[in-house]
């Protein structure tokens, strides 16, 4: 029998069971997490404990923790008093919603760790909705940003990248990263503000959004910023949201890496405590769906890499006895793997696996590695990846399936665009 059968018959059952759970409509989260206990003994050698071991905890603790923190500041009218005082200092430029999200998750990211830019999900999405954009682009928005940051000779892609190729002896600038990285995101974004130039039903006076979203707040009878003093719930909610990024940032600089799921849950059982019978309602707005959907499919992956699979389609891609091509497989393979799986982990496995290649001077090394690594980010906002499930759990309830689809149909084609884009055009700015 041969030697890769196992991996094979196990990534044919990952796409079997993807398939049947989108044309049945079941839960696609449900049936991983059974297949993941099924193929792990049977192929992978595995014991049901192993497998039930690699349930993604901390990715439950992170949709959970984002969703019952800021589900509770947006039911005690926080949150909707910071997003009409954001939209008055915009000044209802409709583009500039994006654009500043954008920003922000890129300088957060920059700072140490990806996970902060994260941050910014559930205000910008909720943004978003105040004012009539897109959540789908806001997403995407936040993903560039977060995806250009981390490149950052002080964040941890840009750290992995460049240190795992500088070990192969591969010459890589922390300088030709971070700007590739920047540069190709702001091309994403500025196609997917094209693409999701308005969102459903949206008004076509852009001048007026900031004045809708205020008057919107007072036929709620939320309190407009400014008309009236915090409620003491409200001011306690406000000092975690100003105190949550820069502490995190602050954490990440001095070598700790906070868990954003723990500390979002803290905060939100201190706000319980002030106010029991919110905390009850804000309970229901964890978004247990999106967070089944990420952990089921994380277990099945950790099955696939028990068997080596990432490794085994690298090998075969180095097969390919043409150097460009071979890259061009290698890279897609990073991205298709980061949109399901840890982009962390993707990074550390197969910038060695494209080491060879890249000393052998037929690819630019320094062209592939950097294609690798932006490949791997960019589809991050794959509803099955860390970002694309913070940001689908931060959307109000009934955007979050549309929202699902498009992330999907988004992640899937960057796989393709990225690297058949973006090799090329090094390989020529090389040259």
């Amino acid at each position: 029998m041969p030697s890769s059968f196992a991996p094979t018959a196990a990534m044919a059952i990952f796409v079997a069971v993807f398939a049947l759970a989108t044309f049945r409509g079941v839960h696609v989260g449900l049936l991983m997490f059974v297949a993941a206990c099924a193929v792990g003994p049977t192929l992978a050698g595995m014991t049901l404990p192993d497998v039930i071991g690699g349930f993604p905890a901390g990715i439950l603790t992170l949709v959970a923790g984002v969703t019952y923190f800021f589900g509770m500041a947006q039911l005690n009218g926080t949150l909707d008093r910071v997003m009409a005082w954001l939209l008055a200092r915009i000044g209802g430029r409709q583009g500039m919603v994006t654009v500043l999200f954008f920003g922000l998750a890129a300088l957060m990211a920059a700072m140490g760790s990806p996970q902060a830019g994260l941050a910014t999900g559930p205000v910008g999405m909720s943004a978003a909705r105040r004012a009539r954009v897109d959540a789908a682009l806001m997403a995407i928005a936040i993903n560039s940003g977060i995806c250009a940051g981390s490149f950052a000779p002080t964040s941890l892609f840009g750290v992995i990248t460049y240190r795992v190729a500088r070990q192969a002896g591969i010459d890589v600038s922390t300088f030709i990263l971070l700007a590739v990285a920047i540069v190709a995101n702001l091309a994403l974004f500025a196609v997917a503000s094209m693409v999701f130039s308005r969102a459903p039903g949206a008004t076509t006076d852009s001048a007026s959004v900031g004045v809708t979203a205020v008057s919107q707040l007072a036929e709620n009878q939320s309190p407009v910023p400014g008309t009236g003093p915090l409620q003491m719930h409200q001011a306690v909610t406000l000092l975690c949201l100003l105190c949550l990024v820069p502490g995190i940032v602050g954490a990440t600089l001095v070598g700790y890496q906070v868990d954003i799921g723990v500390v979002l849950l803290a905060l939100g059982a201190l706000l319980a405590l002030l106010d029991p019978s919110l905390g009850a309602r804000a309970f229901t707005r964890i978004d247990w769906s999106t967070a089944f959907v990420v952990c089921g499919i994380v277990t099945y992956v950790g099955v696939l890499q028990k068997l080596d699979a990432v490794n085994l389609l690298g090998r075969q891609a180095m097969a390919i006895g043409t150097p460009f091509l071979a890259a061009l497989v290698i890279c897609m393979i990073a991205a298709l793997v980061s949109a399901f799986a840890s982009t962390t982990g993707v990074l550390a496995a197969l910038v060695p696996m494209a080491v060879p290649l890249a000393s052998s001077g037929a690819v630019p090394g320094w062209a592939l590695i950097t294609t690798l690594g932006v490949s791997a980010t960019i589809v991050d906002a794959s509803p099955f990846s860390n970002t694309g499930a913070t940001l689908v759990a931060s959307a109000p309830e009934e955007d979050r399936p549309r929202l699902r689809v498009m992330l999907l149909r988004w992640a899937m084609a960057m796989v393709v665009v990225g690297p058949l884009v973006l090799l090329p055009l090094l390989m020529l700015f090389g040259r």
